[in-house]
C-alpha cells in the first residue's frame, strides 16, 4: 500500500498492510539542531528527516487568516486589539486572498506526488476558539466573551466566509486525508470554556464549514492540546470526527476513548517525555498503545514534537518500534 492509502484506510476503518507511521508535528528546532551535529542530514526538503528515518511522508498546509504585515504581540499571549474599533483598524491585514493563492499554489504544485500516495495529506484552518484568542490575546479573550460577544460572533463569521472562500478554491485542487480545527481550548484539567459558551460562540461557525469539508469526502478533526476527553461529545454535536494530539501528560487515555467512543478518530497519544528514558520505556509505552492501535481508527505517533531531550539514537529506537508495532496491530 502507498502512504496515502494506510492513513486513508485507518480513517475509514479499515485494516491496512500495516499503521501508518507519521510524524503529525514536526520538531522543534532545538530537537532537529541536537540531531543535526549528531549526524542528521539538513532540512532542504519537506520529508528530508521523514525520508531519513523511515517515516511516512504527511504534508500539513494551515491557511492562516492573517497577512504577514499584521502586528505580532509584545509578549507570548499578549494581544493585537482590545475592541471593535481595534478590529476595525486590524482588518486590511487579515482575511488576505493572497494566503489562499498561496494554498492553491503548494497544493498545485504538491499534487502529483499526492495523487501517486507517495505522501498523505493534511490541512489545518484556524478555529474559532484558536483565532480570536490570537487577536485578543489569552486572558482579554476569556474576558471578550461577557464583555465584548458581538465582536467575538463578527471575528468569527468573518473567519467563516474567509475559511469558504479558501475551500471553494482549495478543495478542488487538494484531496486532503484530514483536516484539523487549531483550537488548544483544553488544558490539563479539560476544557477553558463551558459547553454552554462553545454552543453559542462556537458551535454555529463549524456548522457552517464543516459540511462543505464533508462535501469533498475531507475527515474532520479537531487540534486542541490538553485533557480533550470531556470535549469528545461537544465536538460530535459540531459534526467532527476526531482529535489530536492526546497528551498523556494531561491524563489522556486513548484506550479508555476508544471504549467510550467507539468510532471517534485519534492521531497522537505516545507520551513523548519518556522517549530520552531508552528502549524498555518506549516498549512498554507502545505495549500501553497496542489495544487502541488494533481497534482501527487510531493512528499513533507522538502526544506533541519530540523534545530536545532525546538523542537521534533514540529516536531511531522510538522508529524502529513504531513499525514493529505498526505491524503488530494489524
Amino acid at each position: 500500500m502507498t502512504n496515502r492509502e494506510r492513513v486513508q484506510a485507518v480513517l475509514n476503518y479499515q485494516k491496512p498492510d500495516r499503521l501508518p507511521m507519521v510524524e503529525w508535528a514536526t520538531w522543534w528546532n532545538l530537537t532537529t539542531d541536537r540531531w543535526q551535529k549528531e549526524g542528521a542530514p539538513s532540512l532542504d526538503g519537506p520529508d528530508t528527516l521523514q525520508n531519513w528515518f523511515g517515516l511516512d511522508p504527511l504534508r500539513q498546509i494551515w491557511v492562516s487568516p492573517k497577512s504577514g504585515k499584521c502586528p505580532q504581540p509584545a509578549s507570548h499571549g499578549a494581544g493585537i486589539l482590545w475592541d471593535e474599533a481595534g478590529y476595525e483598524a486590524m482588518k486590511p491585514l487579515l482575511f488576505p486572498e493572497e494566503n489562499i493563492r498561496q494554498a492553491v499554489e503548494t497544493a498545485q504544485q504538491w499534487r502529483e506526488d499526492h495523487q501517486k500516495g507517495d505522501y498523505a495529506q493534511w490541512l489545518t484552518l484556524e478555529g474559532f476558539f484558536w483565532f480570536p484568542r490570537t487577536l485578543f490575546g489569552i486572558e482579554s479573550h476569556l474576558y471578550a466573551f461577557y464583555d465584548e460577544p458581538e465582536l467575538m460572533h463578527r471575528m468569527n463569521q468573518d473567519l467563516v466566509d474567509f475559511q469558504l472562500r479558501c475551500l471553494e478554491q482549495l478543495l478542488p485542487v487538494m484531496e486532503p486525508e484530514f483536516m484539523t480545527f487549531a483550537e488548544d481550548m483544553s488544558y490539563n484539567h479539560g476544557p477553558m470554556i463551558s459547553r454552554e459558551l462553545f454552543e453559542e460562540f462556537m458551535l454555529p461557525y463549524y456548522r457552517q464549514v464543516i459540511p462543505v469539508l464533508k462535501k469533498y469526502g475531507v475527515r474532520v478533526l479537531i487540534d486542541t492540546d490538553g485533557n480533550v476527553e470531556p470535549l469528545i461529545p461537544w465536538f460530535q454535536e459540531a459534526g467532527i470526527e476526531g482529535v489530536l494530539p492526546l497528551e498523556r501528560q494531561a491524563g489522556v487515555d486513548v484506550n479508555r476513548i476508544r471504549r467510550e467512543h467507539p468510532k471517534w478518530l485519534m492521531v497522537g497519544g505516545y507520551d513523548k517525555t519518556i522517549m530520552h528514558l531508552g528502549e524498555e520505556a518506549m516498549r512498554e509505552e507502545f505495549e500501553r498503545l497496542l489495544p487502541a492501535m488494533k481497534s482501527g481508527g487510531y493512528i499513533p505517533s507522538v502526544d506533541h514534537q519530540t523534545p530536545p531531550d532525546v538523542s537521534m539514537e533514540q529516536y531511531r529506537i522510538y522508529v524502529r518500534l513504531l513499525r514493529e508495532y505498526a505491524e503488530k496491530a494489524t
